[in-house]
């Protein structure tokens, strides 16, 4: 006989106090204190930090202030101050800027120079070209541009006195535009043969006292034409008003020189190898170039403003072009250029969160032309733009000690050839916090990974020491609660420590205890096992012999029949046991010894017999033929009788079971049960063929009142047909409920 496990009554678990914990809550708050102190002392130290930080902003609040102040008295910050405008984007060499003296003395070589240099105009390349675009503080000055420039060249060819064809010479382009004008000119380079008579050039040394070495330098004029090109015509003259001048320095930029060749030699590596590359030496460039538009201008009626509004529109461009096609020495487009010292690179000195306003106060040239500059205001980079989350921000703030030193605010003065600047510093400590937060959220790691250690110890020794040993302790509480039960037997069936076991000092004590809890364990199953079997037994015997039991009654139905009450005290033993419990597994364990049955015949005679049974009104309709088939005669017979006794409980009175023989195919037989009876819910439809599965609500009114139905007729039905090699089902189907037998035919 099959029998499944029996399952043991669960477990009752008493209640522990704190004291049996005591261990496991020192354990937690050792943890959780060693957290919280971590947390505080993390906390402690960004308040001090950030009480310091605020302390050392506010002491550099001024120094930041006169860092300012100094920028601004000096040349490069007076001229930014003239020129508020001045931009920083690839256009920077070619707008003009607005000089703080009227005019550049631009024939005498060191005057220009200097002027370039203390002015701070100069825009700067990466080859040490550099060049300044300006115009004087005066409108009255001849409104002109000033070009003075510095630059690496190698020896110049002149122009020859003459000489319309420009494309062998070295020669400058120049070219402004403006409001819509574009004025060129093309100014070739003409030596000076007596450099004594060059305006402002200091008188030459004789010639004795000139080393023989010594490389010969080059001074000339850069005489100005209208550009038509590389070719002057006959008739073409030197604008009057564009001056021009080129001063060429006598040493090599190098290690050694040539005079004779105008090279310069470096030495390299090899033994008695030399490189030769051309001579390049210093030049500077000074070019005056009119603008017909400012002259127009002085006759206008107001007074022009100066500069010009639009200064900043106007685009000037410097080309020092070599002999031939070649690309050009020098191109003030060239990208690449440093611009000149601008407001916008006071930015840099700014803490983030910091404003600078700087304010026109008076001036000369305020009064001139009745307007003043507009303030200018400067702001350092964006505290919101440093990476810090907002919690951490917002926890900065609520930190206590905080906002100590107040609102910051400084002023100081400036004061230029053009008037006076006031400028107002306001700081912020909402940068001071930004930056702390953004320095605290690199630390936080620190913190977290701290933190994080924590917590990955307390779980490891929770998981694998503290809750086990909590689980033990409650188990062992009930082990010893439930055995002062008299019916211990029936209390161990939730207690087990088998997944505590391990290697361990706890995990070796679990597992003896769990070998000692199975022992015991299998001992109470064997116990129920044997009692079920026995009564599981005892229920199937009941079960098969109450079907001839009901026969018999039938037969000697009489009270005068001496059988009768024989028959009867049967009965009520056989119902007395079978009552005990479910004989399921008697069933499924039986065995049939399955031979070849004609089914016609057998069903014939079960339809003339059935009211033996107490089955009335059972039709058969015969095949007309003999149909063999493979089954066992007497558990047939119950199968059948079965079914028909529970079409017989739901039919309605009177109405007929009829009994059809199918022939599916050449291997099956189907044997076919109606009953008119009501139809069956399609989620009990398999369900019905379970073991206990029965219906309360069916009127058994005509059953025998001390018969009790255990919903097994049809689990007896199932279980005889599969091991008959057959099948049966259920289905619904119009005016009742039809079983179908599936039987295998026989040979």
């Amino acid at each position: 006989m099959k029998l499944g496990p029996v399952e043991l009554p669960a477990l009752d678990v008493p209640r522990l106090g704190l004291a049996a914990f005591r261990r496991r809550l020192v354990f937690h708050g050792v943890f959780l204190l060693l957290a919280l102190s971590t947390l505080a002392l993390a906390l402690l130290l960004l308040s001090e930090e950030r009480q310091r930080s605020q302390q050392r902003y506010a002491q550099g609040f001024r120094k930041t202030l006169g860092e300012v102040a100094a920028q601004l008295r000096h040349p490069a910050g007076q001229l930014a101050l003239l020129n508020p405008g001045l931009g920083q984007g690839p256009e920077a060499a070619q707008v003009p800027l607005r000089l703080p003296y009227a005019a550049i003395d631009f024939d005498d070589p060191n005057k220009a120079r200097q002027a370039m240099e203390l002015a701070g105009c100069g825009v700067r390349w990466r080859n040490g070209d550099s060049l300044c675009v300006a115009v004087g503080s005066n409108a009255y000055a001849g409104g002109f541009v000033y070009l003075v420039g510095l630059l690496d060249t190698p020896p110049l060819q002149p122009r020859e006195q003459g000489s319309i064809e420009l494309s062998a010479v070295h020669r400058a382009r120049v070219s402004v535009d403006y409001r819509g004008q574009v004025s060129q000119w093309v100014a070739p380079f003409e030596r000076l043969e007596r450099p004594e008579r060059e305006p402002g050039a200091a008188r030459p040394e004789p010639p004795e006292a000139t080393p023989a070495a010594a490389p010969a330098a080059q001074r000339g004029r850069l005489t100005g034409f209208v550009d038509h090109g590389d070719r002057l015509e006959v008739r073409d003259r030197p604008v009057r008003d564009f001056r021009g001048w080129l001063w060429q320095e006598g040493p090599c930029i190098g290690i050694g020189t040539s005079t004779s060749t105008g090279t310069s030699t470096t030495a390299s590596t090899g033994p008695d190898t030399r490189t030769t590359e051309p001579c390049r030496r210093r030049t500077l460039i000074s070019i005056r170039l009119p603008v017909e538009v400012f002259r127009e201008a002085l006759f206008a009626r107001p007074a022009p403003a100066w500069p010009p509004a639009d200064l900043a529109q106007m685009r000037v461009r410097l080309r020092l072009l070599p002999p031939g096609d070649a690309a050009p020495l020098f191109d003030s487009t060239t990208p690449g250029a440093a611009p000149a010292f601008t407001l916008h690179d006071l930015r840099a000195g700014l803490a983030p969160g910091e404003t600078l306003r700087i304010e026109h106060v008076a001036g000369s040239s305020a009064k001139a032309t009745g307007q003043a500059p507009a303030p200018i205001t400067l702001r350092g980079a964006s505290a919101e733009a440093l990476p810090a989350p907002h919690w951490l921000l917002a926890l900065i703030r609520r930190l206590p000690g905080a906002d100590a030193v107040g609102p910051l605010q400084a002023t100081d003065t400036v004061d230029a050839s053009h008037g006076r600047y006031r400028l107002v510093l306001d700081g912020s400590l909402e940068a001071v916090d930004q930056g702390l937060a953004a320095t605290a959220t690199r630390l936080s790691w620190i913190v977290g990974a701290m933190l994080a250690a924590i917590g990955l110890a307390w779980l490891t020794i929770e998981v694998g020491l503290i809750r086990r040993v909590a689980v033990l302790t409650r188990r062992a509480a009930a082990v010893s609660y439930n055995m002062q039960d008299p019916q211990v037997d029936r209390r161990l069936g939730d207690l087990n420590v088998a997944d505590l076991r391990g290697k361990d000092e706890l995990g070796i004590l679990a597992g003896s205890l769990a070998d000692l809890l199975q022992r015991v364990k299998d001992s109470l199953r064997r116990e129920h096992i044997r009692a079920e079997q026995e009564r599981d037994m005892w229920h199937a015997v009941g079960h098969e012999i109450m079907s001839p039991l009901q026969s018999l009654m039938v037969l000697h139905g009489d009270p005068a029949d001496p059988s009768h009450r024989y028959v009867q005290r049967m009965q009520q033993a056989v119902r007395v046991l079978y009552g005990t419990a479910s004989p399921g597994e008697a069933i499924e364990s039986a065995t049939l010894e399955v031979g070849t049955l004609e089914l016609d015949e057998f069903l014939r005679h079960v339809a003339d017999n059935a009211h033996f049974a107490g089955i009335e009104g059972v039709h058969y309709a015969s095949a007309g033929r003999p149909v063999p088939v493979r089954a066992e005669a007497y558990s047939l017979e119950d199968v059948v009788t079965h079914v028909m006794r529970n079409a017989d409980r739901y039919r309605p009175p009177g109405t007929p079971i009829t009994l059809s023989l199918d022939l599916a195919d050449d291997t099956t037989a189907r044997v076919r049960i109606h009953n008119p009876g009501p139809a069956i819910a399609p989620d009990a439809i398999e369900r019905i063929f379970e073991y206990g599965v029965t219906d309360p609500g069916a009127d058994d009114s005509d059953a025998d009142p001390q018969r009790e139905r255990r919903g097994q007729g049809l689990f007896v039905a199932r279980t005889y047909m599969a091991k008959m090699g057959g099948t049966i089902r259920a289905e619904n189907v119009e005016g009742g409920v039809v079983f179908t037998l599936g039987l295998a035919r026989a040979a």
